[in-house]
Protein backbone atom coordinates (compact mmCIF):
# COMPACT_ATOMS: atom_id res chain seq x y z
CA UNK A 1 0.00 0.00 0.00
CA UNK A 2 1.36 3.39 -0.83
CA UNK A 3 2.36 6.05 1.81
CA UNK A 4 -0.29 8.18 0.53
CA UNK A 5 -3.24 5.41 1.27
CA UNK A 6 -1.78 4.72 4.43
CA UNK A 7 -2.15 8.47 5.45
CA UNK A 8 -5.62 8.91 4.16
CA UNK A 9 -6.94 5.76 5.43
CA UNK A 10 -8.12 6.88 8.58
CA UNK A 11 -9.63 10.38 7.08
CA UNK A 12 -11.81 8.31 4.26
CA UNK A 13 -14.84 8.64 6.52
CA UNK A 14 -15.31 11.83 6.49
CA UNK A 15 -14.24 13.25 3.07
CA UNK A 16 -15.78 16.89 3.96
CA UNK A 17 -12.98 17.63 6.76
CA UNK A 18 -10.37 20.33 6.43
CA UNK A 19 -7.08 18.52 6.59
CA UNK A 20 -4.57 21.31 4.76
CA UNK A 21 -5.31 25.05 4.96
CA UNK A 22 -2.92 27.69 3.61
CA UNK A 23 -2.58 31.05 4.24
CA UNK A 24 0.11 33.31 2.70
CA UNK A 25 0.18 36.59 4.52
CA UNK A 26 1.95 38.06 1.98
CA UNK A 27 -0.95 38.09 -0.25
CA UNK A 28 -3.46 37.76 2.74
CA UNK A 29 -4.95 34.39 1.03
CA UNK A 30 -6.21 31.94 2.50
CA UNK A 31 -7.33 28.30 1.24
CA UNK A 32 -9.27 25.12 2.92
CA UNK A 33 -8.85 22.01 1.42
CA UNK A 34 -11.09 19.24 2.64
CA UNK A 35 -10.25 15.54 2.46
CA UNK A 36 -12.06 14.95 -0.74
CA UNK A 37 -10.29 18.36 -2.42
CA UNK A 38 -6.59 17.27 -1.24
CA UNK A 39 -7.33 13.67 -2.72
CA UNK A 40 -8.60 14.72 -5.94
CA UNK A 41 -5.57 16.60 -6.42
CA UNK A 42 -3.38 14.07 -5.63
CA UNK A 43 -4.90 11.35 -7.82
CA UNK A 44 -4.63 14.14 -10.93
CA UNK A 45 -1.36 14.26 -10.12
CA UNK A 46 -0.61 10.35 -9.90
CA UNK A 47 -2.43 9.77 -13.46
CA UNK A 48 -0.66 12.78 -14.93
CA UNK A 49 3.12 10.80 -13.70
CA UNK A 50 2.08 7.80 -15.03
CA UNK A 51 -0.11 8.16 -17.72
CA UNK A 52 2.68 11.29 -18.83
CA UNK A 53 5.87 10.14 -17.78
CA UNK A 54 5.75 6.38 -17.27
CA UNK A 55 6.31 6.75 -13.33
CA UNK A 56 6.30 3.60 -11.98
CA UNK A 57 7.08 2.36 -8.45
CA UNK A 58 10.68 3.22 -7.58
CA UNK A 59 10.81 6.23 -10.38
CA UNK A 60 12.89 9.28 -8.82
CA UNK A 61 10.55 12.69 -9.13
CA UNK A 62 12.18 15.79 -7.71
CA UNK A 63 10.25 18.53 -5.77
CA UNK A 64 11.64 21.80 -4.96
CA UNK A 65 8.68 23.61 -3.93
CA UNK A 66 7.32 26.02 -0.56
CA UNK A 67 4.88 24.64 1.53
CA UNK A 68 1.90 25.49 -0.31
CA UNK A 69 -1.41 22.95 -0.77
CA UNK A 70 -0.74 22.72 -4.26
CA UNK A 71 2.77 21.07 -3.27
CA UNK A 72 0.82 18.68 -0.97
CA UNK A 73 -1.55 17.55 -4.03
CA UNK A 74 2.15 16.71 -5.80
CA UNK A 75 3.37 15.59 -2.98
CA UNK A 76 0.74 12.97 -2.32
CA UNK A 77 0.37 12.24 -6.14
CA UNK A 78 3.47 11.06 -6.85
CA UNK A 79 3.79 8.92 -3.33
CA UNK A 80 0.42 7.15 -4.52
CA UNK A 81 1.84 6.01 -7.90
CA UNK A 82 4.39 4.94 -5.91
CA UNK A 83 7.39 7.67 -6.84
CA UNK A 84 10.20 8.85 -4.81
CA UNK A 85 10.38 11.74 -4.33
CA UNK A 86 13.80 13.36 -3.90
CA UNK A 87 15.59 17.27 -3.42
CA UNK A 88 17.29 17.01 -6.35
CA UNK A 89 18.63 13.89 -8.93
CA UNK A 90 20.32 12.98 -12.25
CA UNK A 91 17.90 10.78 -13.26
CA UNK A 92 15.05 12.24 -11.67
CA UNK A 93 12.16 11.95 -14.46
CA UNK A 94 11.15 15.08 -14.14
CA UNK A 95 11.44 18.11 -11.32
CA UNK A 96 8.64 20.44 -9.99
CA UNK A 97 9.53 23.61 -9.19
CA UNK A 98 8.01 27.48 -8.75
CA UNK A 99 7.43 30.00 -11.52
CA UNK A 100 10.35 31.33 -13.04
CA UNK A 101 13.06 28.34 -12.00
CA UNK A 102 14.96 25.95 -13.61
CA UNK A 103 16.06 22.21 -13.56
CA UNK A 104 18.40 19.86 -15.29
CA UNK A 105 16.01 18.12 -17.42
CA UNK A 106 12.10 17.63 -18.07
CA UNK A 107 10.67 20.56 -15.72
CA UNK A 108 7.16 20.62 -14.09
CA UNK A 109 6.35 24.62 -13.75
CA UNK A 110 3.65 24.50 -10.33
CA UNK A 111 2.04 27.98 -10.14
CA UNK A 112 1.07 27.93 -6.82
CA UNK A 113 -1.71 30.38 -6.96
CA UNK A 114 -4.03 30.30 -4.17
CA UNK A 115 -6.84 29.45 -6.52
CA UNK A 116 -5.38 27.11 -8.31
CA UNK A 117 -4.97 28.85 -11.65
CA UNK A 118 -2.48 27.29 -14.11
CA UNK A 119 0.33 29.61 -15.90
CA UNK A 120 -1.43 30.04 -19.59
CA UNK A 121 0.45 27.09 -21.15
CA UNK A 122 4.03 25.68 -20.83
CA UNK A 123 6.89 27.86 -22.27
CA UNK A 124 10.03 28.08 -21.57
CA UNK A 125 10.83 24.70 -22.14
CA UNK A 126 9.09 24.44 -19.01
CA UNK A 127 5.45 21.66 -18.34
CA UNK A 128 2.40 24.06 -16.68
CA UNK A 129 1.70 21.58 -14.39
CA UNK A 130 -1.56 22.72 -12.87
CA UNK A 131 -2.74 23.24 -16.85
CA UNK A 132 -2.09 19.58 -17.84
CA UNK A 133 -2.96 17.86 -14.54
CA UNK A 134 -6.46 19.26 -14.45
CA UNK A 135 -7.46 17.50 -17.14
CA UNK A 136 -6.43 14.17 -15.78
CA UNK A 137 -8.55 12.05 -13.69
CA UNK A 138 -10.50 12.52 -10.15
CA UNK A 139 -9.22 9.14 -9.14
CA UNK A 140 -6.34 6.82 -9.18
CA UNK A 141 -6.40 2.81 -9.86
CA UNK A 142 -2.81 2.25 -9.98
CA UNK A 143 -0.56 -1.07 -9.31
CA UNK A 144 0.02 -1.61 -5.47
CA UNK A 145 3.15 -0.21 -3.73
CA UNK A 146 5.26 -2.38 -1.59
CA UNK A 147 6.38 -1.15 1.79
CA UNK A 148 10.27 -1.28 0.73
CA UNK A 149 9.35 0.96 -2.24
CA UNK A 150 11.80 4.50 -1.96
CA UNK A 151 9.62 7.06 -0.99
CA UNK A 152 11.32 9.85 0.17
CA UNK A 153 15.12 10.46 -0.22
CA UNK A 154 15.96 7.50 -0.23
CA UNK A 155 13.73 6.06 2.62
CA UNK A 156 11.29 3.21 1.96
CA UNK A 157 7.57 4.06 2.67
CA UNK A 158 7.37 1.63 5.92
CA UNK A 159 10.71 4.06 6.78
CA UNK A 160 9.09 7.69 5.95
CA UNK A 161 5.82 5.98 8.04
CA UNK A 162 7.81 5.03 11.23
CA UNK A 163 9.56 8.10 11.38
CA UNK A 164 6.50 10.33 10.77
CA UNK A 165 4.99 8.48 14.07
CA UNK A 166 8.25 8.46 16.34
CA UNK A 167 8.38 12.38 15.87
CA UNK A 168 5.56 11.66 17.90
CA UNK A 169 2.57 14.16 17.75
CA UNK A 170 -0.78 13.55 19.65
CA UNK A 171 -3.73 11.55 17.66
CA UNK A 172 -5.96 14.62 15.94
CA UNK A 173 -3.56 17.32 16.24
CA UNK A 174 -3.86 20.73 14.35
CA UNK A 175 -0.96 22.27 13.79
CA UNK A 176 0.48 25.57 12.97
CA UNK A 177 3.05 25.52 10.94
CA UNK A 178 5.61 28.02 9.40
CA UNK A 179 8.17 25.32 8.49
CA UNK A 180 9.06 25.03 5.12
CA UNK A 181 8.97 21.40 3.26
CA UNK A 182 12.12 20.90 2.34
CA UNK A 183 12.95 17.42 1.20
CA UNK A 184 12.99 15.54 3.11
CA UNK A 185 13.13 16.48 6.91
CA UNK A 186 10.56 19.39 6.72
CA UNK A 187 7.91 17.48 4.91
CA UNK A 188 8.45 14.50 6.85
CA UNK A 189 7.90 16.94 10.27
CA UNK A 190 5.22 19.47 8.61
CA UNK A 191 3.31 16.94 6.56
CA UNK A 192 3.78 13.31 6.99
CA UNK A 193 4.16 13.37 10.75
CA UNK A 194 1.02 15.42 11.28
CA UNK A 195 -1.24 13.50 8.57
CA UNK A 196 0.05 10.08 10.06
CA UNK A 197 -1.53 11.09 13.17
CA UNK A 198 -4.69 11.86 11.92
CA UNK A 199 -4.64 15.44 12.48
CA UNK A 200 -4.29 18.49 10.14
CA UNK A 201 -2.34 21.07 8.99
CA UNK A 202 -2.16 25.45 9.16
CA UNK A 203 0.10 25.93 7.55
CA UNK A 204 1.61 29.84 7.36
CA UNK A 205 3.64 30.98 4.24
CA UNK A 206 5.83 34.18 4.38
CA UNK A 207 4.75 33.95 7.94
CA UNK A 208 3.56 37.75 9.12
CA UNK A 209 4.64 37.05 13.56
CA UNK A 210 2.00 39.93 14.54
CA UNK A 211 -0.68 37.83 13.03
CA UNK A 212 0.12 34.29 14.01
CA UNK A 213 -1.66 34.31 17.62
CA UNK A 214 -5.12 35.40 15.71
CA UNK A 215 -4.31 32.41 13.15
CA UNK A 216 -4.22 29.98 16.35
CA UNK A 217 -7.94 31.59 17.55
CA UNK A 218 -9.59 31.34 14.16
CA UNK A 219 -8.32 27.79 12.98
CA UNK A 220 -8.43 26.23 17.08
CA UNK A 221 -5.02 24.93 16.03
CA UNK A 222 -3.54 22.90 19.35
CA UNK A 223 0.08 22.93 18.10
CA UNK A 224 3.03 24.74 16.54
CA UNK A 225 5.64 23.45 14.69
CA UNK A 226 7.56 27.27 13.67
CA UNK A 227 10.38 27.79 11.31
CA UNK A 228 14.27 28.27 13.13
Amino acid sequence: MSLTERLFRPYLKNSARPVITHYDDALNTRIELSVATVTNWAAKTANWLVEEHDVEPGTPVAVRLPAHWQTAGILLGAWWCGAHVVAAADDAVLTFVAPGESALGTVAAVSLDPMGRDLGGSSGGALDFVGEARLFGDDFFGAPVPGSTPALAGSTVDEVLAAALAIGIASGTRILSTREWTVPDGVLAALVAPLAAGGSVVQVSNPDPARLDARRTAERTTADLLAD
